[in-house]
């Protein structure tokens, strides 16, 4: 191994090392009982909640996806998409925390969202939570898989290793499966505090010293100026492709005249706001605040947070290419510019830790994918619809299985699927956004809203993500938006004219909801 290889691991080893620490010192308090193990028995912070549910959310996809996007195709897919959360995390934090974190204790103390959703409408034959934790399952097997692409892309740049993909995948697997399975809920937000300070370091450095090594704004602008339409708010860069990769000539890469964004396009990208409201590992960490004069200041936290990683994301997308011009010539190698970006710039023990930024942006969303999917599985399914009367004790081996169970297949997805982290997440994405969303809206604030109505909404957001995906979406101009817009639309509809249809609520389930519009815990 070169010596840079063995500095730069030695950093990311300390990492690490101080990962599974955390876990280890909240096992036994952890593995008490099932809602110490799945929600830390409410009792988060706001630093805690804020950064536990930003790091949680942006996952690898923030330092590799994101700056590879504008890498590769310029400022404007990367600048509407980040616009676009922003919006929705502000919005979700505002809207939804307090009314969620209430309504989830009001509702029998429900610890998960298939079971908030299930005991909100008094689902006694749990047809809703069966329905929401197979989604669950889905959806998060997929997103799991996304966070190990990030271990293979990671590791192997690190040991120069790209031939053992594979096998880096099953290493980064391991090492997040390791602390999860030991430490449980309190575990995982007390590490995703660390990786999203680390996370946002790790951006404000690289961002830092790649501008003034740029030339900066003048010396960037300069180097930018010659690719059409590269930094165009409403254009799009179309670099020139010939066998999946793009054409460099004389060591300047190629593009077309470029494209137009429109309206539309804008639209379609920041539909991605759109997806907060119905992702279970964000949500979660709403219902785990210990009070709610303490949801306010997280809002805050997290939303400086998510506007100075955003925006340092794209722009060192941006400044990698002004830097290295001809260096990525794919899509899924442009997502390594944050790492070509922190080796060059720092000495190699630094450069460890700084690149240790996207291991805890991946694993900060991979333990929480992780513990989400066990719940479902151990909480949702087993215990509620396979053995009402199981054991605290027999529950927490089931989670213990079933999160081995999904390393396994998440592992299976990263190494059999797409190379690219922007697209597999896409894709997860819009299924929980449409199948959650509008449900979790519905469910909070229209009294109105029905048995019926929810089990119709929440199948028909699902089954339109992938029906529109598949077989709608290929067929390109108009209907060509991401998925995530119509699906989310279809789902309101449905709610809405189901609940109209069908008889209202009953007198307990609106003496509930009436009393979650006041109460403060």
């Amino acid at each position: 191994m070169a010596a840079v290889n063995f500095q730069t691991l030695f950093g990311m080893g300390a990492y690490l090392v101080a990962m599974i620490v955390i876990g280890l010192w909240y096992a036994s308090r952890s593995n008490s009982n099932p809602e110490e193990y799945f929600l830390a028995r409410r009792s988060f912070g706001p630093w805690l909640a804020a950064l536990s549910a930003e790091a949680s959310d942006m996952s690898g996809w923030l330092l590799m996806g994101l700056p590879g996007v504008a890498y590769f195709y310029g400022l404007s897919d990367a600048f509407w998409t980040a616009l676009g959360l922003f919006i929705g995390t502000w919005v979700n934090w505002a809207l939804v925390a307090k009314r969620l974190r209430i309504y989830s204790q009001i509702a029998d103390n429900a610890i998960t969202i298939p079971e908030f959703f299930s005991k909100r409408f008094h689902d006694k034959k749990r047809i809703l939570l069966a329905i929401a934790a197979l989604i669950s399952l889905g959806f998060f097997s997929v997103y799991v898989g996304s966070q190990f692409i990030v271990f293979g892309k990671l590791f192997g740049f690190v040991f120069n290793a790209d031939n053992y993909f594979v096998a880096m995948v099953i290493l980064g697997a391991l090492l997040v499966m390791v602390y999860t399975l030991l430490g449980g809920f309190m575990a995982v937000g007390m590490t995703d505090l660390i990786q999203g300070l680390l996370m946002v370091g790790a951006l404000a450095l690289v961002l830092i010293f790649g501008f003034f090594h740029a030339g900066g704004a003048e010396g960037i602008a300069q180097n930018l100026a010659d690719f059409p339409r590269f930094v165009d708010f409403f254009g799009i860069a179309t670099p020139e492709m010939a066998d999946g990769a793009q054409q460099v000539v004389n060591g300047v890469p190629r593009f077309g005249a470029g494209a137009s964004y429109g309206l539309l396009t804008i639209i379609s990208t920041m539909a991605w706001g759109l997806g907060y409201f119905g992702m279970p590992h964000v949500l979660v960490r709403f219902m785990a605040v210990k009070k709610t004069s303490m949801i306010k200041r997280s809002s805050m936290i997290a939303v400086i947070w998510c506007f100075i990683s955003m925006s340092a994301a794209v722009l060192i997308g941006l400044i990698g290419r002004a830097i290295f011009p001809a260096l990525l010539t794919s899509s899924g190698d442009a997502e390594r510019i944050f790492l070509y970006m922190g080796v060059r710039f720092f000495p190699p023990l630094v450069a460890g830790v700084v690149i240790s930024g996207i291991l805890a942006a991946s694993m900060s969303s991979s333990d929480s994918y992780m513990l989400i999917v066990s719940s479902s599985l151990a909480n949702d399914i087993f215990k509620d619809l396979i053995k009402k009367d199981a054991p605290e004790a027999m529950v927490m081996w089931v989670a213990r299985i079933a999160m081995l169970a999904v390393t396994v297949f998440g592992v299976v997805i990263a190494v059999s699927g797409s190379d690219s982290i922007f697209s597999v997440v896409s894709y997860a994405w819009a299924g929980f956004g449409a199948s959650f969303g509008p449900l979790i809206l519905f469910s909070l604030f229209w009294k109105r809203t029905s048995f019926p109505a929810a089990v119709a909404g929440m199948i028909t957001g699902g089954a339109a993500v992938v029906i529109w995906k598949t077989q709608i979406k290929p067929l390109g101009g108009v209907l060509g938006i991401y998925e995530l817009l119509p699906a989310f639309i279809l789902s309101c509809i449905v709610i809405v004219v189901v609940s109209l249809l069908t008889a209202p609520p009953s007198k307990e389930i609106q003496a509930e909801f009436e009393k979650a519009r006041t109460a403060e815990f």
